[in-house]
């Protein structure tokens, strides 16, 4: 039997996986949109790494798992994982395996975007964006949607631009003003996509990465990294290189395997997925569970804390800030 972890990055808009050996080598990927359903998608994603390792016929058997991403505490109960970490954590731990030197983690997902300062390997500064979605991922797919053109051909086509148009990018609303009044006026449409290549940089540079220090070697990552148009405007933006890693798009879930794999096998499991010793699919995807919000009166906070039921047993809770609002679970 050769050991293997599972790690899962469950974002707004995609859920990714993947599954390493014991050298930490990546031995299955998994990418898929999350459409407003976490489980489902975990579940989704799980079903395809399993179809993976049978593909690849060695006798791999999970023995860890860890979560990270918006709903890694619910599908981390679902898989009884013993590392559940925030995405900053994870996606660190991630890049800097990959990139022992780097100093610079830039990240632009679906709905969010981050950025990570690195020194001696260790994060020591980070920041993510706040109300605003003007410049992820789901911006760009709207923008692409509009101008008729796939959005994995953004980059692409971005790339074939002699004189990008200038598009405000302060936030969506200006932005597709701005983008609807250079097509009005005839603005060649490859022209378009750059500016809006170059507005997406921008914006992250003033707003995210606004009071950081930008050092290199810089790696992008996220599924915006996939876009060359956006790659390219960071460079000439940043007047230096960006690394895209192949498996950028997957770091957060290559990071909650590698903590997985560093915290060891899960053992003594009484219930769940790991209960046999090794991870059990369909003990995962039969995961059967409701959710319920109590608020708790034991001080002022007034926490409102989740607790996830499978059958008549509380198997995890969060939410409290104090431990007067601590709930007993059975896991």
């Amino acid at each position: 039997m050769t050991k293997a972890y599972l790690g899962i990055d469950i974002g707004s808009i995609s859920t990714k996986g993947v599954v390493i050996d014991e050298n930490r080598t990546i031995i299955a990927r998994s990418y898929l949109w999350t459409e407003g359903n976490p489980t489902e998608a975990s579940k989704n994603v799980v079903r395809e790494l399993e179809a993976q390792l049978a593909e690849a016929g060695d006798d791999f058997q999970i023995v860890g798992a860890g979560t990270t991403g918006s709903a890694r505490r619910l599908v981390g109960a679902m898989l009884g994982a013993s590392v559940i970490k925030n995405e900053i954590t994870a996606h660190a731990v991630g890049t800097t395996y990959l990139h022992p030197d780097v100093r610079t983690i830039l990240e632009i997902g679906g709905q969010d975007s981050k950025i990570i300062c690195v020194s001696d390997g260790i994060a020591v500064d980070y920041a993510m964006n706040t109300l605003c979605a003007a410049g992820t991922g789901s911006f760009l797919s709207s923008q692409a949607h509009r101008l008729g053109v796939e959005v994995e051909e953004f980059g692409d086509v971005a790339l074939t631009s002699k004189k990008p148009a200038n598009i405000a990018a302060r936030c969506t609303v200006f932005a597709e003003s701005d983008l609807v009044h250079k097509i009005q006026v005839g603005y060649a449409r490859e022209d378009i996509i750059a500016g809006l290549c170059n507005a997406v940089a921008s914006n992250y540079l003033n707003n995210v990465g606004k009071g950081k220090k930008i050092a290199a070697p810089v790696v992008f990552q996220g599924g915006v990294s996939k876009n060359a148009g956006v790659v390219h405007a960071f460079e000439e933006q940043l007047g230096m290189p960006v690394a895209v890693d192949p498996d950028g798009h997957l770091m957060g879930a290559f990071g909650a395997a590698l903590l997985a794999a560093d915290a060891g096998p899960i053992e003594n499991a009484e219930s769940g997925p790991f209960a046999s010793g090794t991870f059990d699919f369909e003990a995962m995807l039969d995961f059967d569970f409701k959710t319920r919000e109590v608020e708790c009166n034991k001080c002022a906070n007034h926490c409102e804390i989740i607790c996830v039921y499978r059958d008549k047993d509380i198997i995890d809770s969060w939410g409290n800030r104090c431990d007067k609002g601590a709930v007993k679970t059975t896991a």
